[in-house]
């Protein structure tokens, strides 16, 4: 599944960042794909974009002090039927950390206690600080827009290099300690930060397609946690708003992929042995 998965990762991030003329015509695409927003992270302003960044045009909306509805309804329907699977199959930048930490180095856990941090960062640098004034804060800090961004339009347009500022210096600063930071720990973007994936994540206990956890089928081997790119703990949850959806626990014969509805169903059956099993 794993293998699969890096395939797919591979082919989403080429596919979406495949107006290659950018880099020769030095000009954003203009094409009618930029008018759709991509449900990954994917920088708006890298020349190769075929489309548009889901959160930066949240930040417009809260900066003309507008409801994005459009956005809202897109994302949502897709957390709806498959909660944060976009994160753990189709994101770029999820893609890019999945690879350095498969640089061999020192490996550390990134504590519980600092992964909904993510939430503050969606309300505070996505919708408040926006709203209030009239700037795309987390689209001036984000590290994927340095990455396929701000890195690419500094390389190839002499203007842009011209522009140059102490801003710029604060991205690239923030960009290589994600990227330091990946080499060590599993996806710490997707895990502390990202208001993507804090979003999603919001669908993922009633999203149609789900994970399911058979407690009789775990030895508690902890295979599944060491596996995981954002190092779930399965058996204390299996459809939290960490989990990312990228299947690579379903190899385990006790996790699987379900729907609600076939979920709701084996719920009720494993209660009912439960009451049988008292009862006798």
């Amino acid at each position: 599944m794993m293998r699969l998965r890096r395939y797919f990762q591979l082919g989403t991030s080429l596919g979406i960042n495949s107006w290659f003329e950018g880099f020769t015509s030095k000009s954003v695409c203009q094409l009618q794909t930029k008018s759709i927003c991509v449900p990954v992270l994917n920088c708006y302003a890298c020349p190769s974009a075929l489309g548009s960044c889901q959160i930066g045009t949240i930040q417009h909306f809260m900066v003309v002090h507008a409801i994005p509805y459009y956005v809202l309804g897109f994302l949502g329907l897709i957390g709806t039927m498959i909660g944060r699977m976009p994160c753990g199959t189709m994101c770029p930048f999820g893609f890019f950390q999945d690879v350095l930490y498969k640089v061999r180095s020192l490996k550390i856990r990134i504590p519980e206690f600092m992964r909904p941090f993510r939430y503050a960062v969606l309300v505070g640098l996505v919708i408040i600080l926006p709203w209030m004034t009239a700037e795309n804060w987390f689209s001036k800090l984000c590290p994927m827009g340095t990455l396929i961004g701000g890195l690419p339009w500094v390389t190839i347009s002499e203007d842009v290099r011209s522009m140059i500022r102490d801003l710029f210096w604060i991205k690239i600063s923030m960009l290589i300690f994600f990227v330091a930071s990946s080499v060590i720990s599993k996806r710490p973007f997707c895990q502390i930060i990202c208001p993507l994936g804090a979003f999603f994540g919001l669908f993922n206990r009633f999203s149609l397609i789900r994970l399911k956890w058979v407690p009789e089928k775990c030895t508690h081997c902890r295979k599944c946690q060491e596996i995981c790119p954002m190092d779930i703990k399965v058996w204390e949850g299996e459809n939290t708003g960490n989990c990312i959806r990228c299947l690579d626990c379903t190899d385990c014969e006790a996790i699987s992929v379900c729907t609600v509805f076939t979920g709701a169903r084996l719920a009720a059956e494993r209660r009912e042995q439960e009451i049988s099993t008292e009862l006798l």
